[in-house]
């Protein structure tokens, strides 16, 4: 059961993925050093990469695994951007940045 949920999991993500990058599947198959076909049969379920090539996919993802497999988080390298950004403010602006963000989410709630 496991094995089936990672086998539909992991194509759709890596897709979404790349795609919020803007890489092509060659271009990115090319930048780790495999055929230039190789993100393609991942993707169309043909095949499903080794552990230590699904670590290098992470790295250039610039994400970590966790970050990966976490559903709720639909983009993991713009979220990691922001934090990242977010850790550079004051506690003055933490609080207002995050006023503005759970009133979004309110009315994400409202319209959605």
């Amino acid at each position: 059961m496991i094995v089936l949920i990672y086998e539909n999991f992991l194509p759709d993500r890596l897709a979404k993925l790349r795609m919020q990058m803007g890489i092509s599947a060659r271009d990115m198959s090319l930048s780790l050093g495999q055929a230039n076909n190789y993100i393609n049969t991942i993707e169309n379920r043909k095949s499903l990469p080794s552990m230590q090539s699904f670590f290098y996919i992470c790295e250039f993802l610039d994400i970590t695994p966790q970050e990966f497999f976490d559903e709720g988080n639909s983009n993991p390298q713009r979220l990691k951007e922001f934090i990242n950004e977010a850790k550079k403010l004051d506690d003055h602006s933490l609080t207002l940045i995050l006023g503005i963000i759970k009133e979004l989410n309110k009315y994400k709630k409202k319209s959605g």
